[in-house]
């Protein structure tokens, strides 16, 4: 399918616009356009209910326009016969439902195939699109139910480096609210109101005036939670489209979040495993000038 821009002539449903768009399409393939492919007024929309008027313009986003990374850019950080730690590269899925996207696990699984073994890759944890790190990927269902089961156990520490819009105050905190799923983001809240409670530790390791490299330490893992608390405490991550600033001219051109750290008890063989990846080059190079002052 090639990007295709629809201008909307009367109001109507969202899904009924993809109806008559796509008259030949079936219902599921209809379904999986709504899903992953609708833009209106520049902005990304899943509701099938979503309300057109007349005048707005409705993008379909074509393949041409979806980044299909390479296996040689995912390194393989760790690997035995029970599971793997890999390197994500920024701008690939973790896992999908939709077998025709390019993920974690279908590159996974290929190099499995090209290795002619009958191991299949099982995702544990996920990183967003847009985040890059250490990603634990189980290459049985049983090892990744044990994972899953007793993921608090055997997974003791998580850290992620970010690069903030200014320097928090205070420099080290702890940020704690109740996060719920909002129609077009995460939404949070300092008291309970029935949400999952996110709690998230940081520290400010380099600032610049402008930015700040800072690490962050989850003692919860809930769906955004770093890029939410961080816009609560009104730093935000640099190139972040949801959770930032409307004007960010950011010189980064990627979602300045990076999980380097990941630390596990082996849910087979006891072991204690510890990984660690470089901090990014282009979070480091924003500091340079400041450094080079001192």
């Amino acid at each position: 399918m090639k990007t295709l821009e629809k201008e909307v002539r009367e109001p109507m449903q969202l899904s009924e616009f993809i109806a008559k768009v796509f008259p030949d399409c079936s219902r599921t393939k209809q379904k999986e356009i709504l899903t992953r492919r609708v833009v209106i007024n520049s902005r990304r929309v899943t509701r099938y209910d979503f309300p057109l008027e007349a005048g707005m313009k409705v993008t379909f986003v074509g393949d041409e326009n979806r980044r299909k990374p390479m296996m040689g850019k995912m390194p393989i950080v760790y690997e035995d016969r029970y599971l793997m730690v890999v390197d994500k590269p920024v701008g690939l899925l973790s896992s999908s439902t939709n077998s025709e996207d390019i993920t974690v696990i279908s590159q996974l699984n290929e190099y499995f195939i090209r290795r002619r073994s009958k191991q299949r890759a099982h995702i544990v944890h996920r990183l967003d699109r847009d985040t890059s790190g250490l990603l634990l990927v189980a290459k049985s269902k049983e090892v990744s139910r044990v994972l899953e089961m007793n993921w608090k156990e055997q997974v003791y520490d998580r850290a992620y480096v970010a690069v903030t819009w200014g320097t928090p105050v205070p420099r080290d905190g702890m940020v704690r609210s109740w996060l719920t799923d909002g129609e077009y983001c995460v939404l949070s809240s300092p008291v309970d109101n029935g949400g999952k409670l996110a709690i998230t530790h940081y520290k400010t390791l380099k600032n610049s005036g402008r930015y700040a490299l800072v690490q962050m330490q989850l003692e919860t893992g809930r769906r955004n939670q770093i890029r939410v608390h961080m816009r609560e405490i009104g730093h935000p991550l640099l190139k972040d489209p949801i959770y930032g600033y409307k004007e960010d001219n950011s010189p980064l051109r990627r979602l300045a979040l990076h999980a380097f750290r990941l630390c596990f008890h082996h849910p087979v063989t006891g072991e204690d495993v510890r990984l660690e990846t470089p901090i990014p080059e282009e979070f480091l190079k924003l500091f340079e000038k400041r450094e080079a002052r001192k």
